[in-house]
């Protein structure tokens, strides 16, 4: 096989994250596709797949192999249009992921506005709010929020948000109201299990002020609707990103809490692992949502809170 066969046939393997899967989709038996990783293994003179009788995971030289090797099939792709003289048309399978209630609310509606603009193109949406790894997992775009933990990735920003703590106005009169961060830790807190991050510890600022608090409460939750619920609920406060909890702002179910201190940032950003020649699909999706969440691009927070409404 040639270098250019097998960079394709690597890539499908790591986007169907089995040899059985990439097997089906070349039509040819889980055997030959087994042989055949072992075949361009040997050629390479490394491993680029650690195999588990459940899954295969990417060895850092198959995560080189993979990414660098997208980049060369790309700059093939694009230099066959060029030389055929064809317009790039988007086309073919997208995978997309993004969180659970963000991706509900905003990521589905405009997925279903993009198809209807392209209807060459298939999209596989994926809502979680674990952790996703963009090469292993074999996603072409995924929609973060917050710093981003891979330099080597490539982001456009889709939109500006922060986060807020806020609670219901029957909670904040039966409590007390909060003067200060540390006034937090007296409060029952409505926490989000996301990710890995430090449950329950809340990071604030003002100017050069940098507080650290550790809030507790009875409530907890992996999805961010049921923390905002038990917020209008009366149940404590909630620290929430402003697209979600503008709303309730506005309509006065919910008050910001010290609203002079700020949390962590929180910008939207769509996040892709190719630097260069994005396939004609890819780019096609990002420059529609960039598009798509112009009106959130603003430059203050209280613009920010007053778009997502």
């Amino acid at each position: 096989m040639d270098g250019f066969s097998d960079l394709a046939f690597f890539a499908l393997v790591a986007k169907c994250g089995s040899l059985a899967g990439a097997a089906q989709e070349m039509g040819i038996t889980p055997p030959a596709a087994s042989k055949r990783l072992a075949a361009l293994e040997r050629r390479l003179g490394v491993r680029l797949m650690q195999r588990t009788t459940r899954r295969l995971s990417l060895t850092p030289e198959g995560e080189t192999y993979l990414v660098d090797g997208a980049r060369v099939l790309e700059d093939l792709e694009q230099l066959e249009r060029t030389v055929a003289g064809s317009r790039a048309v988007p086309q073919g399978l997208l995978r997309v992921s993004a969180t659970l209630g963000f991706g509900r609310r905003h990521i589905a509606p405009a997925l279903s506005r993009f198809v209807q603009l392209h209807p060459e193109v298939e999209v596989q949406l994926h809502l979680t709010d674990r952790p996703v790894n963009l090469v292993e997992q074999g996603f072409d775009l995924r929609v973060h929020f917050g710093d981003l933990p891979d330099a080597r990735l490539t982001t456009r920003l889709l939109a500006h948000n922060h986060r807020v703590l806020c609670a219901a106005p029957q909670y904040l009169q039966s409590a007390g109201e909060p003067a200060t961060p540390r006034d937090l830790a007296r409060h029952a807190g409505l926490f989000i299990r996301e990710g890995d991050e430090t449950f329950g510890t809340w990071h604030l600022t003002s100017g050069a002020r940098h507080e650290t608090v550790k809030v507790r409460g009875r409530l907890s939750s992996n999805d961010g609707e049921s923390a905002i619920g038990w917020a209008l609920d009366g149940h404590g406060i909630v620290l929430r990103s402003v697209w979600e909890a503008a709303p309730h702002l506005a309509s006065g179910r919910l008050r910001a809490v010290l609203p002079d201190w700020r949390l962590p940032p929180a910008d939207i950003h769509a996040v892709f692992a190719t630097r260069s020649h994005l396939a004609a699909k890819t780019r096609a999706l990002i420059d529609f949502l960039v598009e798509t969440f112009a009106p959130h691009r603003a430059t203050s927070q209280d613009t920010t809170a007053t778009s997502w409404r």
